[in-house]
């Protein structure tokens, strides 16, 4: 996926059908196939255009079609988006985690854009002269990097936008002020309450029981921590 790879003599439902030909599949199959995935990936009515009829953008959908025409249970991706500008990587990065969510296929991501790694991974491995220096969720890296080399990766990264309000609340406090806010959103998107209000807000974890609290002092030194 680090180059879009599509034949640009073929059209491009035939460039999404050809892992399938290649498997032998019949033609009507491959190609029922491949309209589907065409619309999964919203290039509806593109189908007999030819690739240097596409934007960037829009050849990237195909390569991405074409590999999910296969049906994989895991795709490898080495910068796929790394050739895009920003608006139109951005956008890629958006349908990635829609497929993501609706397809529900494991995804290796290979990226060098840190930020990139932050907003798609689950889990992100950050490598050192071939080697892991740490495994973990976007959560537990930049709240507890565990090398020096991974502390200079986090170093810039606003904890607001990774952190969880889970990791700033107070266990065992409550409030009846009618303010709650899920355990699982991340802190920026509290920060307006709290500055409209001087309350604490009370936190609710998946099955929407009360587990602690969360204030302006909580998230302000979580705040200051990232300024050190």
């Amino acid at each position: 996926f680090q180059h879009f790879g599509l034949f640009p003599h073929r059209k491009v439902i035939d460039n999404i059908a050809y892992g399938l030909e290649v498997q032998k599949i019949d033609k009507s199959t491959r190609l029922a196939r491949a309209t589907e995935v065409l619309k999964t990936v919203g290039l509806d009515g593109w189908a007999d255009h030819y690739p240097q009829q596409l934007s960037g953008g829009m050849q990237q959908r195909v390569g991405l079609a074409r590999a999910l025409a296969v049906d994989p249970q895991i795709l490898l991706f080495d910068e796929p988006f790394s050739a895009l500008d920003p608006l139109i990587r951005k956008e890629m990065q958006d349908e990635l985690i829609r497929l993501q969510k609706t397809m529900q296929r494991t995804i290796v991501f290979i990226t060098h854009d840190f930020a990139e790694a932050l907003r798609l991974g689950d889990r992100i491995a950050i490598m050192k002269d071939g080697s892991f220096d740490q495994i973990g969720t976007p959560e537990e890296i930049v709240s507890s990097p565990a090398t020096p080399y991974v502390r200079e990766f986090v170093n810039d990264v606003p904890r607001a936008k990774v952190l969880s309000v889970k990791s700033v609340t107070i266990a065992g406090q409550s409030t009846d002020n009618g303010r709650t806010v899920a355990a699982s959103a991340k802190i920026e998107t509290i920060i307006p309450m709290l500055l409209e209000r001087d309350e604490p807000i009370t936190v609710l974890d998946a099955d929407n029981q009360a587990i602690g609290v969360v204030n302006r002092a909580s998230v302000a030194n979580i705040l200051q921590a990232e300024q050190k």
